[in-house]
């Protein structure tokens, strides 16, 4: 098989910057050769299995397509469409040594596969995830992809082995043991010292391990580990509630092997991200670095009681995690309508599945926010939390104000060395440029953000003076405009918080364009009325199963809803750029001894189209305190002040910038049965008449945070 490097259809493919395998394509199979991690020596030529999965770039797929794609004008037009229904965007060029490629943006899909062209000749793929970016390229074109941004003299070379050093049973400070993995590094002097990564993960350790190989290619340590209760290690499984405690003793036990030189960082997404912050909250010394992707944080603030409600969307993740062992297909149901209609939502498990959870009949013992929710809150222990934070999140993360506590808690504190990139991204973060019915640029997604998590560990945990520090402390993608943007600050230091006022008549509940948003502050203006009944609330427009619980709807259908008061401005005149926390102050009085409210703001276009960009809701007994519920007075006015979501857009001119309130957001939290009753345990209902007021004494409103002097006018 040595003529095999002649071929035209040979590829190299790159993981991270680092060449795992080499492909050749052809009518009659695929051939292979894979690098052996543990010793750095290639494997001999074979033919691909066809039941292979191991390559995350769908070798097969491509080797059907390419022919027609080298048979394809790239010339011809900026946009094509494939027979297999596939659709590119012309995207940027990458221009070396004389020659110009273009990347070609795939569209309409979830994880696209980009696409280089070199004049009418495909030379590459380009595959994007959360974690990390996979490039497969003809040998001798590299330059003309992303890999070039990997030739840095300070980047370690990426060529050590990894030695499995095997499976450590590590004793927590209460007895309870938690299977732990190590690799390291071979290649190195004998007895020479390591900085590690950690890895803790209630989703296996192997697999969730297996992504962070880069790091031994590239000098680190690898430790992996099973949280309490998952897979192999001991104990009982109540999420977040011992990370803090178990991420202390684990840092100590890593620091104490005899290949660690002391310094560790820890990596993760999700649930990875929260066991960072958590174990960042005892003040590890070791702890020197994290990459925190998609933090879940505190529990009313974020997951699983956002705003005080139930998060009834978390039962897809609950399902799937019924189990010591994850099981995603237990998340895929069509009858999602039936399941959260069970009453009461305590017995949910044990009525679908045929047998209870444990972590979700604890969440039931606790309606409040008390102890049992306190020990797993690390947004308390600012003043403990001091490490280089790279911190990873998007404007569509269902998990999204846990990067919000992370960011604000490290400024209140002036911590140093932060950094801040927010994208247009949902919870998979940096894998799609289409959420649903919502497209955004090609530029959507980033092709570097792994090695930027390599050079924050080498600044960090090596001392290497790559200047990681130096850039940028926040970057941020603009909807509306398509741009990338930078600030030191979050929000930028240009946002200047502007408040617009709800108006109407009286009929905000009829009408789409019959109340207004504007700057004036009302005068004596009525009351708008609803009536929220919680057996056919208003819905969340999201898809249970997908488990993405914040994603950019068209809100247009909804608001035609009696129960849905809709505010809205007045077509623009000018482009209008925001960035930053959306707040809410709500006036409002129930005839009910508790409720919900939620608003919601959208961005309406010429053709009536409501697109959400952010929103919040508030358990009404919570309004002045998580741990003090306070049950409301039949018709008295209260003050609701509503933390939304982060969002940087551009309404464009001609477009209206509407806010919705309601009381309901089925698919997201179970409705308030508005009796005041335990949620866990309620089975009553009562229908309660709401009242939005916005007049001199009780000004209803919507803070925004303009952008001053970066208005967008093309």
């Amino acid at each position: 098989m040595e003529c095999i490097k002649d071929v035209e259809n040979r590829f190299a493919y790159y993981i991270s910057g680092i060449h795992m395998a080499d492909m050749v394509l052809g009518r009659d199979g695929i051939w292979h050769r894979r690098l052996d991690k543990a010793t750095g020596q290639w494997s001999a030529w074979d033919t691909i299995n066809p039941d292979d999965r191991s390559y995350e770039i769908s070798i097969y797929e491509v080797n059907k397509n390419l022919k027609v794609m080298n048979e394809y004008n790239w010339n011809g037009s900026d946009s094509v469409r494939f027979p297999w229904g596939h659709v590119y965007n012309r995207y940027t060029s990458m221009k070396a040594k004389g020659r110009e490629a273009w990347i070609w943006a795939q569209r309409e899909v979830k994880f696209p596969l980009d696409i280089i062209v070199l004049g009418s000749r495909v030379i590459g793929f380009i595959y994007t995830k959360r974690d990390g970016c996979i490039i497969m390229v003809k040998p001798g074109y590299e330059e003309l992809t992303p890999l070039r941004e990997w030739q840095d003299l300070l980047l370690p070379d990426g060529c050590h082995g990894i030695n499995h050093i095997g499976k450590h049973m590590v004793k927590m400070r209460d007895g309870v043991s938690l299977a732990t993995e190590v690799w390291l590094p071979t290649g190195l002097p004998e007895d020479a010292k390591v900085p590690a990564i950690l890895v803790r993960t209630p989703y296996g350790r192997f697999r969730y391990g297996e992504v962070e190989m880069r790091f031994v290619q590239r000098g680190y340590a690898l430790v992996t580990q099973d949280t309490r209760g998952r897979e192999d290690s001991q104990g009982k499984w109540i999420p977040m509630a011992y990370e803090m405690g178990d991420g202390d003793d684990t840092l100590n036990w890593v620091a104490a092997q005899p290949w660690s030189d002391g310094k560790i960082g820890m990596i993760g997404g999700s649930y990875g991200g929260f066991v960072q912050w958590a174990a960042a909250a005892g003040g590890n010394p070791h702890l020197k670095a994290i990459v925190s992707q998609v933090t879940a944080g505190s529990p009313f603030v974020d997951i699983p009681r956002k705003g005080g409600t139930v998060v009834s969307g978390m039962l897809a993740w609950a399902f799937m995690m019924a189990e010591r062992t994850i099981n995603t297909q237990a998340m895929d149901r069509d009858d999602w309508d039936s399941v959260l209609k069970i009453r009461p939502i305590k017995d949910i498990p044990e009525k679908i599945l045929g047998k209870p959870i444990g972590f979700w009949d604890e969440w039931m013992r606790h309606p409040n926010y008390d102890e049992f929710w306190e020990g797993s809150d690390w947004t308390l222990h600012g003043e403990r939390i001091n490490v280089p934070s790279l911190i990873v999140s998007g404007w569509y993360d269902d998990d999204g104000m846990g990067t919000t506590e992370a960011w604000e808690m490290n400024q209140s504190n002036n911590r140093d060395n932060q950094r801040l990139i927010l994208g247009p991204w949902y919870h998979q973060a940096n894998s799609t440029r289409d959420i649903h019915s919502v497209p955004f640029g090609n530029n959507a997604i980033s092709y570097d953000l792994d090695l930027l998590y390599l050079r924050w560990f080498d600044r960090f945990l090596k001392g290497l003076n790559n200047g990681v520090e130096m850039e940028a402390r926040v970057h941020y993608y603009m909807v509306g405009s398509n741009e990338w943007m930078e600030s030191d600050n979050w929000p930028p230091k240009e946002v200047e918080y502007t408040s617009l006022y709800l108006h109407s008549d009286g009929d905000a509940a009829l009408n789409a364009d019959g109340a207004a948003l504007d700057s004036n502050t009302p005068q004596k203006e009525p009351a708008d009325i609803y009536v929220f009944n919680p057996e056919d609330s208003a819905p969340y427009l999201v898809d249970v199963s997908e488990n993405e619980l914040s994603v950019p709807e068209n809100y247009r259908d909804v608001e035609k809803r009696s129960d849905v008061l809709v505010y809205t401005s007045k077509p623009l005149t000018e482009d209008l750029m925001i960035a930053g926390d959306v707040f809410a102050v709500l006036y409002a009085s129930s005839s009910a001894r508790d409720t919900d409210w939620v608003v919601r703001l959208t961005d309406v276009d010429e053709e009536g189209n409501s697109i959400r960009l952010s929103d919040g809701i508030l358990r009404a007994r919570f309004r002045n305190s998580f741990k003090k519920p306070e049950f409301l007075t039949s018709g008295k006015v209260e003050k609701y002040e509503i933390k939304m979501t982060k969002i940087a857009n551009v309404f464009k001119k001609g477009h209206r910038i509407r806010v919705q309130v309601t009381s309901g957001a089925k698919n997201l939290a179970f409705p308030n049965h508005n009796t005041g009753n335990d949620p866990a345990l309620d089975t009553e209902y009562v229908v309660a008449e709401q009242k939005v007021y916005h007049n001199d004494e009780f000004p209803s409103h919507i803070k925004l945070p303009i952008l001053k002097g970066r208005i967008n006018n093309r």
